[in-house]
């Protein structure tokens, strides 16, 4: 496992949109965008059972984040690495980055079946200009 560095760190932990890569089934790279954030070395981001990057990960775990700064996207940090899912039954982790992202509460939608998507980072590139 790889640490994060502090720009990376402050990157995940702020209020930037993520690109998340994954690999579709016929090797394609597959990308979304996301609310995310650091816990430790790992980046966390929200996803519903039944969603595209879901599938991906449950085939194969890889994947990668990339995050940069709006104001100066040449301020940048990607992570690559190996993910976990756990279930979120009372969907904490999105309701946490609602607040961080946009101020507010995420409405209730119990019909979805939130997952905790962790990236353990085996590679991180950073480069701030």
């Amino acid at each position: 496992m790889t640490e994060l560095p502090e720009l990376a760190r402050a990157l995940f932990d702020g209020p930037h949109h993520v690109t998340v890569a994954t690999i579709d089934a016929d090797g394609q790279p597959q990308l979304s965008v996301v609310w995310a954030t650091t816990d430790g070395a790992d980046v966390l981001f929200s996803t519903i059972k039944g969603r595209r990057k879901y599938a991906n990960l449950t085939r194969d775990p890889r994947a990668s984040a990339l995050v940069f700064a709006a104001a100066n996207p040449y301020s940048y940090a990607e992570v690559r690495g190996t993910v976990t899912i756990e279930d979120d039954p009372s969907a904490a982790l999105i309701k946490s980055l609602a607040l961080k992202y946009t101020g507010s509460e995420f409405g209730n939608r119990p019909h979805e079946q939130r997952v905790i998507v962790r990236i353990r980072p085996d590679r991180v590139v950073c480069y701030d200009d």
